[in-house]
């Protein structure tokens, strides 16, 4: 069946309906954003921990009024979409979709807050997950054109990545990447979560928290540099926009010029971000969230043969991390991207609260390069074959989420009883052309700018995807420390993809609906202590045609996870233990005839154990450590792949990350800390015959604060290791990131 748009006329009549009023009391709190947390159905909080602010709100004549606990007490509470003190958060949204403190969600979830961020000075996706348990985020190296991850093994990046709980759906080339400046935090759950998002892999799913307007007014400045002549300038302010505390602006921007570890490639971006917030009175907000993105880098993973770079090739030699590839002059990725939307959010009385989150995404990428992914072309290995590929892509991706929540008590439980309808209509136009095969490159002495053909196209697809999803789940309070959660989902789904090359000729489509349901128990002891266990299920319609034109069949998979988290109250940190069994199915891999197309051939199990750890134990200590073991087996596919661990994927890492702050003496103000990642080994090639080893990294970072001011200087890879992260195949080899050193200055005020 096809999907038919919402109409937006009852949005407005709703808008329209809303009651505004009188803002009874604005709570000033510099560290939390504009948009006031609030309480569902919790157990009582054990001693030591912090409550959430209890919210009446009850009509008055004129409207809704709101009575918070005290100021005091609200400064200590930490909004599931704000700053995060030290880098222990306490709530989410993202697990439940509902304001639940991190204790209490019966999943595997880390969240990656802006202080942690900028401990790091992690630039990108990639380098802001290298510390979180589950997350492997090198499958191909030095990418400055996309973050690609993966969660329990399963890749996420492609509908796995989501944006304030709205997806960044990702296909083939029209690929989204946000800007980490422009984030308050990120949050990584582990497991299926179709029930509430309706796609993303089994493995997990990514959500990025953009920063919001803030209630008390501030302002911030960053400049910096190092590796590879990289130079780049950040801004981020905000505050009360009037005096009568109902408008709330925010402004967060950032610039970078500068090079790569692959000669001649640059990594140039520029990102500005507005956000209004507007809170008539205490039971309504409504947030405006924006902004815009230009890139403009090239294609740095290089697919390189495994004879010269994970081993020696005939010749003894190792290619260069540096060689480009391509050619400096010709080698080009580009990207426009914008994104437009708003939280609306009212609550009628003490029960029923509704949401709705909107957003339109954009996007125009461009790409043109010759690629080194066929191997040698001569006995002694010194010339790489390569290809040219050019690719267009323009995306318009609309996405809306309504929520209705009610939180009471029947007479025998509490309930928080979520509702939901959502619905997203993207669309992509995709001109994929190539040229067999391109001018060989010397590995020993590259000539480029030689002359080069004009490339074939071999797909130019027009992609309509729709999906409505009607979703129930119940957060039932047994008894004050027993929850019972249980959720189900219905989706409709509908692809149409229109072969503009073949005049429209090879025209096809499929319509899918999909059931998932999770059910799950948690149990919270008065020290901290609280072991679950879950069941889920997940559904994940696919975008796009094989080899021979045909849409493929929905992704599914199930999960049972059971673990432990523990956070004893007032002691500073974090500790989750999660073992899994996982089961996808109808997944997509390289089809054998023509590696350009994929083809539905797999079954894959990942069954494991993760540990994470993050902690703030006391006054300038901050640690962010985990562990992760899991097998990958291919269950179902051709006679080569079955038994078989899936390439690419690394099973086994472990990290640790430490900063520590001196907090008193002469010393005051200086900082200094480090990290330790290691990676297991992986597979080359589907026959598990040639292996990528493992390695070892080494992090460091040194800062001083002074009065408003703070020098940092961080280095990633600080040793210069040269290692390669993965092999796709073994003509498909990616080098991982060589030394990277920044160095920055910032002011707040």
């Amino acid at each position: 069946m096809r999907v038919v748009h919402p109409r937006s006329g009852a949005l407005r009549a709703l808008l329209a309906g809303a009651s505004l009023a009188v803002l009874a009391q604005a709570v000033p709190a510099q560290a939390q954003d504009a948009t006031p947390p609030r309480r569902g159905v919790s157990r009582p909080p054990a001693e030591g921990s912090v409550q959430l602010d209890e919210i009446s709100v009850e009509s008055r004549g004129g409207g809704p009024v709101q009575a918070a606990r005290s100021t005091a007490a609200s400064r200590a509470v930490e909004s599931p979409t704000g700053p995060i003190d030290g880098f222990v958060a306490k709530r989410s949204n993202t697990a439940t979709k509902t304001n639940t403190p991190l204790i209490e969600a019966p999943q595997s979830i880390t969240v990656i807050g802006r202080q942690q961020l900028d401990a790091q000075n992690a630039q990108t996706l990639t380098q802001a997950t290298q510390y979180v348990a589950g997350a492997y985020g090198g499958v191909f190296g030095a990418d400055s054109r996309i973050d690609y991850l993966t969660l329990r093994g399963f890749v996420v990046s492609d509908f796995g990545i989501y944006r304030d709980g709205l997806q960044q759906l990702n296909y083939g080339f029209g690929y989204f990447k946000t800007n980490t400046f422009g984030l308050e935090r990120i949050e990584v759950l582990r497991g299926p979560a179709a029930v509430l998002f309706g796609a993303g892999s089994p493995g997990g799913i990514v959500n990025q928290v953009t920063k919001r307007p803030t209630l008390d007014p501030f302002g911030y400045a960053e400049v910096g540099g190092g590796s590879f002549g990289q130079k780049y300038a950040a801004f981020d302010f905000g505050g009360p926009a009037d005096q009568e505390g109902h408008w709330f602006y925010r402004l967060t921007g950032y610039g970078r010029h500068g090079g790569t570890q692959v000669e001649g490639a640059p990594d140039d971006s520029f990102y500005i971000a507005p956000a209004v917030t507007y809170k008539p009175d205490g039971a309504t907000r409504f947030t405006f969230l924006s902004s815009f993105q230009h890139d403009n880098t090239a294609v740095t993973s290089n697919f390189l043969p495994y004879f010269g770079t994970v081993r020696p090739n005939a010749s003894g030699l190792r290619i260069p991390r540096s060689l480009n590839v391509g050619d400096a002059g010709f080698n080009t990725f580009q990207r426009d991207q914008a994104f437009l939307g708003y939280e609306f959010e009212h609550d009628f009385n003490e029960t029923w609260t509704f949401r709705q989150n909107l957003r339109y995404s954009f996007l125009k990428s461009f790409q043109n390069s010759d690629i080194g992914q066929l191997g040698y072309s001569n006995p002694a290995q010194t010339l790489l074959a390569r290809y040219q590929f050019r690719d267009s892509a323009k995306v318009n991706l609309f996405q809306v989420d309504n929520q209705a929540e009610a939180r009471f008590f029947d007479g025998y439980f509490r309930h928080d009883l979520l509702m939901g309808l959502d619905y997203k209509d993207y669309r992509l136009n995709d001109n994929q052309a190539s040229l067999f095969p391109a001018s060989d490159l010397n590995i020993l002495a590259p000539a480029y700018g030689l002359p080069t053909g004009t490339p074939s196209p071999y797909l130019i697809n027009s992609d309509a995807f729709k999906q409505l999803g009607l979703y129930l789940q119940d957060q039932i309070k047994i008894t004050d420390r027993l929850t019972l959660l249980v959720g189900g989902r219905q989706d409709f789904a509908d692809n149409r993809v229109v072969d503009k090359l073949n005049n429209g000729t090879g025209n096809n489509g499929r319509s899918d609906n999909g059931t998932t349901y999770r059910t799950a128990l948690i149990y919270n002891f008065d020290n901290g202590l609280a072991p679950y266990v879950s069941y889920s299920t997940s559904f994940q319609p696919l975008i796009g045609t094989g080899l021979n034109n045909q849409t493929f069949k929905p992704e599914t998979g199930k999960q049972v996870e059971g673990g432990v988290k523990f956070e004893p109250p007032g002691q500073g940190y974090f500790v989750t233990l999660a073992g899994f069994d996982i089961h996808r199915q109808n997944v997509l891999t390289a089809n054998p005839i023509n590696p350009l197309f994929n083809a539905q051939l797999a079954e894959v199990r990942s069954t494991g154990f993760e540990a994470q750890l993050v902690a703030s134990l006391f006054d300038g200590l901050n640690v962010a450590a985990s562990y992760t073991i899991y097998g990958l087996t291919n269950e179902r596919g051709g006679p080569d792949l079955i038994g078989k661990v899936p390439v690419n994927i690394p099973e086994n890492f472990a990290n640790l990350f430490v900063d520590y702050t001196i907090p008193t003496g002469d010393l005051r103000g200086f900082g200094f800390g480090g990290g330790v990642r290691y990676v297991g080994r992986s597979f080359a090639d589907v026959a598990n015959a040639f292996r990528v080893p493992d390695y070892v990294l080494f992090d460091a970072q040194v800062h001083y604060d002074w009065e408003r001011w703070r020098l940092q200087v961080n280095a990633t890879n600080i040793g210069d290791r040269r290692f390669v992260s993965s092999c796709q195949t073994t003509t498909s080899c990616f080098y991982g990131d060589a030394r990277r050193v920044l160095a920055s200055v910032s002011y707040k005020w």
